[in-house]
This record gives C-alpha cells, sequence and structure tokens, in this order.
C-alpha cells in the first residue's frame, strides 16, 4: 500500500474510519494503561481524531504522527488552534496546547523522537496496513519505543475473503505472532463490533469482533 492512497483518500475526504465521537474503548481501558501523568502518549498515523482531545485532557502531552498534512490541519483548525510549525527531522511539526502532530512517515520516526513517551494509543494503525507491511509496523514501532512502554491495541478480526481492506482483520494469533517477542500481551476484552458498524455489514462481513490488547515493552 503507498503513500497515495491515504493522501487520496483525505484529497477526496473518503474518510470513514474517522470517528466524530470519543473511543469507547479508550475511556473504558486506559486507566489501567496510561503514563505518567505529565508523560508523552504517542498516537501512530492518528489522523484527526478526536481522542487525541481526550487523551490530552487525562493529563498527557500528546504526539502523533500523520502522512497526510490535510488531516493535520483539520484537527487544529476544528479544535479552534492556531499551532506553531516547525520544521526538522524531516517531519513539519505542527504544536498548540499540549498537542504535537508530526506531518510524515512514520517510518522516518526515531528513537529519539519517542524518548519520552511511556504510553502508546493505537485504535487505527495496525489494521489500516496489508499483511504485508503490518510485520514492517511492529518492528519499527517496538524499535523506537523505550523500554516499559504500553501499548493499547484495538484491532478488527473478521473474515477477510468477504471485504477488502482497510480496515484489514488482524487476529489475536497475529498479534501474538507480531508482538510477543518484543512485548507482554494481554488479552483484554473481545467485543461484537458489527451491530455498532452497520457499514460492515452493508459490505457483507458476516462477523466482525473488536480485540482490545494490553501490549507492555520488555
Amino acid at each position: 500500500m503507498k503513500k497515495e492512497f491515504w493522501l487520496e483518500r483525505w484529497e477526496r475526504a473518503e474518510i470513514g474510519f474517522h470517528q466524530d465521537e470519543i473511543n469507547p474503548y479508550l475511556r473504558r481501558f486506559w486507566p489501567g494503561v496510561q503514563a505518567a501523568r505529565g508523560g508523552e502518549v504517542f498516537v501512530p498515523l492518528c489522523g484527526k481524531s478526536l481522542d487525541m482531545v481526550w487523551l490530552h485532557e487525562q493529563g498527557s502531552f500528546v504526539l502523533g504522527v500523520e502522512l497526510s498534512a490535510i488531516a493535520v490541519q483539520d484537527f487544529f483548525r476544528e479544535q479552534g488552534q492556531s499551532p506553531v510549525r516547525v520544521s526538522g527531522g524531516g517531519f513539519d511539526n505542527y504544536l498548540a496546547d499540549g498537542i504535537c502532530l508530526a506531518c510524515g512517515d512514520f517510518f522516518d520516526l526515531r528513537k529519539e523522537d519517542m524518548a519520552q513517551v511511556g504510553a502508546v494509543y493505537d485504535r487505527a494503525s495496525l489494521v489500516a496496513l496489508p499483511p504485508e507491511m503490518r510485520a514492517r509496523y511492529a518492528r519499527h514501532l517496538v524499535s523506537i519505543l523505550p523500554r516499559g512502554t504500553r501499548i493499547l491495541l484495538v484491532t478488527f478480526d473478521y473474515p477477510q475473503a468477504e471485504m477488502a481492506g482497510p480496515p484489514f482483520a488482524v487476529s489475536v494469533q497475529e498479534v501474538e505472532s507480531l508482538y510477543s517477542p518484543y512485548a507482554e500481551i494481554r488479552l483484554l476484552a473481545q467485543e461484537d463490533a458489527l451491530a455498532q458498524n452497520p457499514r460492515f455489514k452493508q459490505r457483507g462481513v458476516s462477523r466482525m469482533t473488536e480485540n482490545i490488547f494490553l501490549l507492555t515493552l520488555r
């Protein structure tokens, strides 16, 4: 999957993956995940997610990375903020009110960029990537994060043949395969997601489960 795919989705405003409400699993499980108050929370492939606003309200500095400048600019505009823009390290960094969005390629992030991160929220990253990219994503993520970082990971699992992703189906077994060499994995919950996502039922999906994990990097 090339960068142009996501850039074109934002240009055409084809963003059905964007949620207009705070994710309920974030509210439910974050209290047991979050880094120390004031620590940084990393949100990969963040789009313009309102979850970042909620995370900041819990007392954390939020660092997001997003490929599309449209998404970044929309986020701050919709929050009524005028961010400071600073370029460096291959990114255009937009900063306002305790939230920094780095506009650029996730795979260009370095270990030093993540030095203050204590927690990660991944609702829309792993499931946005095709199988051939997921292993690369997981390896890069764990390579740049500090030891002990906690990751709240939300995935979809459904019969992949019934719908072309994204979002792609990511099973419990795949999460274990990707992350068990680097992290302790705890499955927090499994929820029937089809009733809450009728658009997927309309696309022919017969069943869909959302799996919520807590990963703790060794």
